[in-house]
């Protein structure tokens, strides 16, 4: 199946490793289409992170996984299979552990539920470990690795985005499967705290995992969400760890316009290094065609461009998902 995905007509799979929709019952799923390709498209979508409880995840899954399974062009992503014939398959991502409530029964649960990849952390201190924007760096927590080894065993990605550095490093050092970090870029390119570090790249690499450049402004550079800015970061990653190890992924914010107008109106609920250079830009799902344009523009080798686009990630998926 891989090798259908390299082949020379470049109808490969797409990877869409995170997005955001408003997180509302009602909010437009019609819009995850956009990634629609012929190769066929995956998208993770993110449920909650670390305000949610929950019931705020369960009854928001409840809602829309009857759309999804109802539309002409979107699927629901019960295994790597169903990544294929022209549509756009979509499972779910927490960018948080909090929704377990403490309960690690409930990764099994929401696994069952769709939800295939996760964060222990979210920028700062939970029960499981740090986030990037902590002070302090004490990694994952006893707690937080018991929470890894149940990921583990029932198929969840675990995910270092958002995640301090050290705690990042020890998902990769416990973890009995591949890790990736789904939307980070590169610190050695744009020195940005939701940036991984070198070290933290080879680490991941180590485990057979992924790192998905974003496309979010702040990340790339100062609010610089271009295709050369991407690159930039992809190239940094494929010398440093091959291409491989290398994904995308764009961190799209369907409801980009509502983060910006809260930002404005709260301005210090939000660190300088998110509201320093104004409303952040973002790049759309179409973007990714053009990264996947330059890179083939750039000399890149047809299997590193469909492994980039989506085939390292599909890799992953087909290791740990069960």
């Amino acid at each position: 199946m891989i090798i259908a995905f390299f082949a020379e007509e470049f109808e490969v799979v797409l990877w869409e490793q995170h997005c955001c929709l408003p997180l509302t019952q009602q909010a437009p799923l019609g819009e995850l289409e956009r990634y629609q390709r012929p190769g066929g498209a995956y998208v993770s979508v993110n449920v909650g992170y670390a305000p949610h409880s929950y019931a705020d995840v369960t009854e928001l899954i409840a809602a829309w996984a009857p759309r999804i399974a109802a539309s002409d062009v979107l699927r629901p992503a019960s295994g790597v299979g169903d990544i294929a014939d022209g549509r756009v398959a979509v499972a779910f991502d927490l960018e948080d552990s909090g929704p377990l409530e403490g309960r690690l029964d409930r990764v099994r649960e929401f696994y069952d539920l769709g939800v295939r990849t996760m964060l222990p952390t979210y920028n700062t201190r939970n029960a499981a470990g740090h986030g990037c924007l902590d002070a302090v760096d004490e990694g994952l927590t006893a707690y937080g690795r018991d929470l890894l080894r149940e990921m583990n065993a029932a198929g969840m990605v675990a995910d270092g985005s958002h995640c301090s550095i050290r705690t990042g490093l020890d998902l990769c050092r416990y973890s009995e499967q591949p890790v990736v970090y789904s939307h980070s870029c590169m610190r050695a390119v744009w020195d940005h705290p939701r940036n991984v570090t070198d070290e933290q790249a080879r680490a991941c690499a180590e485990t057979g995992g992924v790192i998905g450049i974003t496309g979010v402004g702040i990340f790339l550079g100062a609010n610089e969400a271009t295709v050369d800015a991407f690159v930039r970061h992809i190239e940094h990653a494929v010398d440093l760890v091959g291409p491989e190890h290398v994904g995308l992924s764009t961190d799209f914010s369907f409801d980009g316009d509502d983060l910006n107008a809260e930002m404005q109106r709260s301005p210090h609920l939000f660190p300088a290094a998110y509201t320093a250079w104004g409303p952040i830009r973002f790049t759309p799902p179409e973007g990714l065609f053009a990264v996947e344009e330059a890179l083939r523009d750039r000399g890149y080798p047809p299997d590193a461009v469909a492994g980039i686009v989506g085939g390292n990630f599909l890799r992953v998926a087909t290791q740990v998902w069960r």
